[in-house]
């Protein structure tokens, strides 16, 4: 009878084995899905997470990028892993508008991702070509409602977020202008300093070295605040568009149905690399601010009021054809 006992425990200890290894997390490297691509902010700010998150976790955190379709492609390949907290993903301005752009995306921007943390922040700059006879915003805006559509604002791919600020810009300040897409920030932005477009408003990384040199003119930027990014501008609100705010942002996400306790791990180790002086530093050079609240209950708010504010616009932007 001992001789069964022992026999039946040591059962029991190797049945057991494999579900106390399933309980240690992680035990192999995150994957971490940017849906945007290389050399863009979202995905240098999503490295430099990854690499803070990564002796925080004990495990490699993996960038990868899977780019598309106003991040609607890297979306549907997140929904494709298992909820097990192996794969993560990074959301931008984009993601309040992938499902009010595109109706036939399957999966909520709310409901169908699971805030981890807050990441970054970065305001965005409004600047104009030499030629436009604007000093400030009020000259600008003068000048916008004289030319009307006979202005041109340069943007990327509908939805991303120079976009965004453009058509905020439109609706807040009562203006007619015409939104020019391009293929890239950086054609835009070429044809910005050679005065084949007049205005943008785009980040600080594309604009802060030409307006230093004088290529193109500063006149605000789009946080509701002024930035310590961009010393010297002031904001788009204090400037004559009350109720202007907008900067581009990121928020780590889990797949819904990850165990609670994995979520709880990821936040954690989040918060502990965004509240790392080296990791501030690291965004800091890149042009990226923290958050007060870096917190999965604050990136969930902040993501349902960004779907609420944005969904407006979205459907103007989607029934115009883009």
């Amino acid at each position: 009878m001992p001789y069964r006992r022992s026999l039946l425990a040591a059962a029991g200890v190797l049945l057991a084995a494999p579900s106390l290894a399933q309980e240690r997390y992680p035990g192999r490297p995150v994957r971490m899905m940017i849906p945007v691509g290389v050399g863009g902010v979202t995905d240098i700010v999503g490295r430099i997470l990854a690499e803070g998150m990564t002796p925080i976790l004990g495990q490699p955190v993996v960038p990868e990028n899977v780019v598309g379709a106003g991040s609607t492609i890297g979306a549907a390949a997140f929904h494709r892993t298992p909820a097990d907290g192996y794969t993560i993903f990074i959301g931008t301005n984009n993601h309040p508008l992938m499902k009010a752009l595109r109706p036939e995306f399957p999966h909520d921007p709310v409901t169908d991702f699971v805030p981890v943390a807050l990441v970054g922040r970065q305001p965005f700059v409004l600047a104009v070509n030499p030629s436009v006879p604007a000093q400030d915003v009020a000259q600008l805006l003068a000048w916008l409602r004289r030319e009307r559509d006979a202005a041109n604002f340069g943007s990327t791919n509908p939805g991303a977020t120079n976009h965004l600020a453009g058509e905020l810009l439109k609706q807040l300040a009562g203006l007619d202008y015409t939104i020019v897409p391009y293929r890239t920030a950086a054609l835009a932005v070429q044809d910005l300093v050679a005065g084949r477009m007049q205005f943008t408003i785009d980040s600080p990384t594309m604009l802060n070295s030409l307006i230093q040199a004088g290529q193109v003119r500063g006149l605000a930027v789009s946080s509701r605040d002024r930035s310590v990014l961009v010393p010297g501008l002031p904001s788009l609100a204090e400037s004559g568009v009350p109720g202007y705010d907008l900067t581009a942002w990121q928020v780590l996400f889990a797949k819904p149905g990850t165990p609670a306790p994995i979520v709880a791990t990821l936040e954690a180790a989040a918060r502990r690399a965004l509240a790392d002086p080296a990791v501030q530093d690291r965004l800091r050079r890149a042009g990226v601010d923290t958050w007060p609240d870096t917190s999965a209950a604050a990136a969930a708010q902040h993501v349902r009021e960004e779907v609420a504010r944005w969904a407006p616009i979205a459907e103007r932007i989607r029934q115009a054809g883009g």
